[in-house]
């Protein structure tokens, strides 16, 4: 079992910056795979970003390019989201999810965390 945890959400003017992060625990050896997902009201999830564990690889959503990063720790098991450049558009609520697979695919990612909500104003 893994659970996964997100903290750093908030709220912030447009322009201004936030961190995510994700801290995976327990059998952590079953997943290679953190994927950043955000859930605006009345919008489907969709993926921000994600990272594999062994590889490095990191890969980012279009609207997203160029002022978020996705880093992890690979030690401590904990990964960010550095958010930058923070639009009114960017306001969701944020989840992590972790798995085995490097994909966009939801439903690979078996363990999600309980979001966290970022609002960004104009």
């Amino acid at each position: 079992q893994v659970q996964v945890a997100e903290s750093g959400g908030g709220s912030v003017q447009a322009g201004g910056s936030l961190r995510l992060s994700c801290a995976a625990s327990g059998f952590t050896s079953s997943i290679n795979c953190i994927g950043w997902f955000r859930q605006a009201p009345g919008k489907d999830r969709a993926g921000v970003a994600r990272i594999s564990f062994a590889s490095n690889r990191t890969y980012y959503t279009d609207s997203v390019k160029g002022r978020f990063t996705i880093s992890q720790d690979n030690v401590e098991k904990i990964v960010y989201l550095q958010m930058d450049s923070l639009k009114p558009e960017d306001t969701a609520t944020y989840y992590c999810a972790a798995g085995k697979l490097y994909t966009w695919d939801q439903a690979d990612y078996r363990y999600w965390g309980q979001g966290t909500q970022v609002t960004v104003s104009s």
